[in-house]
């Protein structure tokens, strides 16, 4: 070790959404460590404790290097052609003799943040064929805003957010930024961001039935779980009914009248029993949110994925739109590209999607597709339910569904079923303990990268782009290169397949590697910003950000508003509130019955030094000896004769699970939150997280079709009826 020297490397995180700026640490080719990049223009010196721990993970003993394959002892490593020649081999069989429709790829979270990972999965999945299903973790977070945009604009991209440098009331429903640094919102420094707006005299408003870490420093509005429609129903109600409606508004949609008429039952009175909110508070934020020049309501993961996630996600761009919220400074904004043409784009991609949604049903359940992807709480019967169309084979990318989908066992027994199931992952995981193989994939630090999927989401529009820091660990590769390489062993012919199989042969001829990168770069030069091809002498390309602009570029200081024309993709260019689909809800929402014996709602909720289960090997996230535990209103607990850290059973009509619990005034009564992520119990391979041990919340979710979000394929995963009783 003697005179190695450290280098540092200008780098940016992608565990969420902020993309805060890093500065990596290298000795002999070894990340050693990470601190955050003081001149990053948008994070300045900020970076949470997962992004600073994360070389724990890069280094991680427990960490998969070599291709794994499942042996009746274990799993034991194998070479790269063993493993793909024989994944290759047996799924060109499945193919042959069962067709596309007999294999399945479940995307997960992280996949969004590695433009090379959803090149591979998007390739693989759709390339094979258009019977192939296809799964995400979308399913449980974002499908419904994103089919809310697609009734209400024509297309689900891209995504309203609230104007977070120029707002003077910000009133967020479901949602956590101080923990989950924003979502559907890339806005680095999200807290500073937000005690801006009350230091220039605003208001934030956080409503929640829990105090969480964001509603303790700002105005907290308690509220029953999942009643979140009935809420801002109510807010409409009151808008329509004191001719509060604004004036833009009438000049932005279609339907208002008919909109008014499906408010017009949900008066605050009515709907305190359900939310218990006071009329009074309805009342005064409605007239707020009018009356205030500069205003938006804006909700996320906690409004997505209730029994009425797409209905509360339209509702919520409702009320911007009514009070004059919409694509206006300080507002509800749209972050757009400016790539010419886009427009057209979002037209033909918003009519493809709206055909595919009106005519294409998943095999089980019979669901509707949002933006070509399937229930994930599906997957198990789509891998157990015979037929035509039955998933013999599946890939699990990025993901551990057996702790994040409802009912994680019946995967495992499912995963256990098929004829070939394969993991890309980091980690044997309590998913991908269940596969054939598991392969070893890079870490972000280990290959190049540019946030794609987050560049619509970005409060102040910014570019940045890097390059690996170091090299891959062992043998990991990147997804993309694994699927390119993959495709070129099986002997499956498709136009997607062939078109991949030759352009890899062109590029091995000039020796180099087939890569989505010049697509990205193509987008970055479109882009505002961008060189346009050499019309715009200094703009930018990917390697010009990675080389010569590694902390960033902001493009602009703000959002450009007034451009709901390019946005809305129906023909007429205005925003549609009429659909019989929203209608249907509002119905359904009003006649559901509550079952009896479970008095309590539970709620989910994010621990500051978790990233759903994935960040549970860390030494340093797990230090202080952290526990899984859930929380509960002190009255509730006192019905029940519970003491602070008494060991419960928590009851759902659904499963139980056994934990601890911890007593708190900062939860609406009647309420019980617990953290997603754990249920480690010794069948993954991360021995920390095994010790640590905790309970999968997602046993008391259902994975019934009756039970799923009827619009989106939602999973119902919050205001769940639960009842609590001592151990």
């Amino acid at each position: 070790m003697t005179g190695c020297k450290a280098e540092n490397k200008v780098t940016f995180c992608r565990i969420c959404e902020p993309l805060c700026g890093m500065i990596a640490t290298v000795e002999d080719g070894r990340l050693t460590a990470l601190r955050p990049d003081k001149e990053h223009p948008l994070s300045a010196g900020f970076a949470c404790q997962k992004g600073i721990a994360f070389a724990e993970v890069v280094n991680d003993p427990d960490r998969v290097t070599t291709p794994l394959r499942r042996t009746g002892a274990g799993f034991e490593p194998v070479t790269w052609d063993e493993a793909l020649d024989d994944i290759a081999a047996r799924l060109t069989a499945i193919y042959r003799r069962h067709g596309a429709g007999a294999l399945g790829w479940y995307m997960g979270n992280p996949a969004a943040f590695s433009y090379s990972h959803l090149f591979a999965a998007m390739t693989f999945a759709k390339g094979i064929g258009g019977a192939s299903h296809f799964f995400s973790s979308s399913t449980q977070d974002t499908s419904s805003r994103l089919l809310a945009n697609q009734f209400l604009y024509g297309a689900p991209f891209p995504v309203p957010i609230p104007d977070l440098l120029r707002t003077d009331l910000l009133v967020m429903l479901g949602a956590n930024p101080v923990v989950s640094h924003g979502s559907f919102l890339t806005a680095p420094r999200i807290k500073d961001r937000m005690h801006d707006i009350v230091k220039r005299g605003g208001r934030v408003v956080v409503v929640d039935p829990r105090r969480s870490e964001t509603a303790a420093q700002f105005e907290w509005l308690g509220i029953s779980p999942d009643t979140d429609a009935y809420f801002l129903l109510a807010l409409l109600q009151v808008m329509f009914d004191e001719d509060l409606v604004s004036a833009r508004a009438r000049t932005q949609a279609d339907g208002l009248a008919w909109l008014q008429a499906q408010c017009a039952p949900f008066t605050p009175e009515h709907t305190q029993r359900h939310t218990g909110v006071e009329p009074d508070t309805v009342r005064e934020l409605a007239r707020a949110l009018v009356a205030t020049p500069r205003a938006a309501v804006y909700g996320r993961l906690g409004t997505c994925v209730g029994r009425n996630g797409t209905l509360t996600t339209y509702l919520l761009d409702a009320v911007n739109l009514v009070a004059g919220n919409l694509d206006t400074s300080g507002g509800s904004v749209f972050s757009t590209l400016g790539i010419p043409g886009q427009k057209w784009g979002s037209m033909a991609m918003g009519a493809s999607l709206r055909r595919s949604y009106r005519t294409k049903r998943t095999r089980v359940g019979g669901f509707p597709l949002v933006i070509g992807a399937e229930p994930a709480a599906f997957m198990a019967k789509e891998m157990t339910t015979p037929g035509r169309g039955q998933v013999k084979a599946m890939f699990i990318g990025a993901g551990n569904p057996v702790l994040s989908v409802p009912n994680g066992l019946e995967l495992e027994d499912a995963l256990e079923a098929t004829d070939l199931s394969v993991g890309l992952d980091l980690y044997v995981n309590e998913t991908t303990a269940h596969c054939d193989y598991v392969l070893p994939v890079t870490t972000m630090y280990e290959r190049d990268d540019f946030a794609v999927t987050f560049q619509m989401f970005q409060a102040t529009p910014f570019r940045q782009a890097t390059d690996a820091v170091v090299a891959p660990r062992g043998q990991a590769r990147a997804e993309w290169d694994i699927v390119v390489d993959l495709i070129g062993r099986m002997a499956v012919r498709t136009p997607v397949f062939a078109a991949i199989r030759m352009a890899a042969r062109r590029a091995a001829r000039r020796g180099k590697k087939l890569s989505p990168r010049p697509m990205i770069d193509m987008m970055i030069r479109m882009a505002d910003g961008g060189d346009r091809f050499g019309l715009r002498r200094d703009g930018l390309t990917f390697d010009r950000l990675a080389q010569h602009h590694p902390h960033g570029v902001v493009v602009a200081p703000n959002i450009r508003t007034g451009v709901l024309g390019e946005v809305v993709v129906y023909r007429n260019g205005r925003v549609r509130l009429a659909h019989d689909e929203i209608a249907a809800e509002i119905s359904a929402m009003s006649q559901r019955a509550q079952p009896e014996g479970f008095p309590l709602r539970m709620i989910g909720m994010r621990e500051p030094r978790s990233e759903n289960s994935w960040l549970h090997n860390s030494p340093l996230l797990m230090r202080g000896k952290r526990i899984n535990k859930a929380l509960m209103h002190t009255e509730d607990a006192a019905m029940r004769r519970l003491a602070d850290g008494d060991e419960v059973r928590v009851r759902s009509p659904y499963g139980a699970i056994d934990i601890a619990v911890t007593l708190t005034d900062d939860i609406v009564p009647g309420t019980i939150a617990i953290p997603h992520g754990w249920g480690h119990k010794g069948t993954g391979g991360w021995k920390l997280a095994n010790q640590a041990g905790g309970s999968n919340v997602n046993q008391l979710m259902s994975s019934d079709p009756a039970d799923i979000e009827a619009l989106a394929g939602m999973s119902w995963l919050t205001g769940v009826p639960v009842q609590v009783e001592p151990c």
